[in-house]
């Protein structure tokens, strides 16, 4: 039993370095990466997906489900962390580091309630992928991936303390749940690999 976990794809507001807001989309940058992943996938033994509501990862996981032909989820337990009033604001513009172990965004999440949500989902994730014949993919948001991979796998996994580039790949097996492989963009290359030039 496996669980792909992958973030979504880049959008415009990713590359600007703004704080974004539930309902954007991907770039056409973003949907060319959504189309490698899908095909890397093809070979793979995913039988069901399971994204977060975002409008970004909902398009990532439309784009996969038309390739695998597999069914899609929602789960909005798996949202990027909310940072309430500060949405739309660029990285530039901040007058505090919004991801210091202490901040909480007007309006948004602080961390603890950031963790306590991303453990329910990961309760939901793995519940999920236990009942299944094959392979669960998980698309959700950098900070979601990085709390899972951080405080949800076993002591000896692969682990990280980078942020996720845009649709890495993550996979996890268990249980107990490890991760095998981390992070991986093997499916860009060219102008879609995330180390490109802007």
């Amino acid at each position: 039993m496996g669980i792909w976990l992958v973030r979504h794809g880049e959008t415009e507001l990713n590359a600007a370095r703004v704080l974004q807001p539930p309902e954007t989309p991907l770039s056409s940058l973003g949907l060319q990466q959504a189309e490698r992943l899908a095909r890397r996938l093809l070979a793979s033994p995913v039988v069901q997906i399971l994204s977060s509501d975002h409008r970004r990862a909902r398009m990532t996981a439309e784009v996969v489900e038309r390739q695998l032909r597999v069914p899609v989820e929602i789960e909005p337990l798996l949202q990027e962390r909310s940072f309430g009033d500060l949405r739309g604001t660029p990285y530039a513009e901040l007058t505090e580091d919004v991801f210091g172990p202490d901040y909480s965004p007007p309006g948004g999440e602080s961390w603890p309630i950031f963790h306590g949500r991303v453990a329910r989902a990961w309760a939901r994730v793995t519940e999920r992928a236990s009942r299944l014949d094959g392979d669960l993919l998980v698309v959700s948001h950098g900070l979601v991936c990085k709390a899972i991979i951080d405080r949800h796998l076993e002591p000896g996994a692969v682990t990280t303390t980078a942020g996720l580039a845009n649709t890495a790949v993550t996979r996890i097996e268990g249980p107990p749940w490890r991760a095998s492989l981390l992070g991986c963009v093997a499916h860009l290359e060219g102008e879609l690999h995330p180390s490109a030039p802007a």
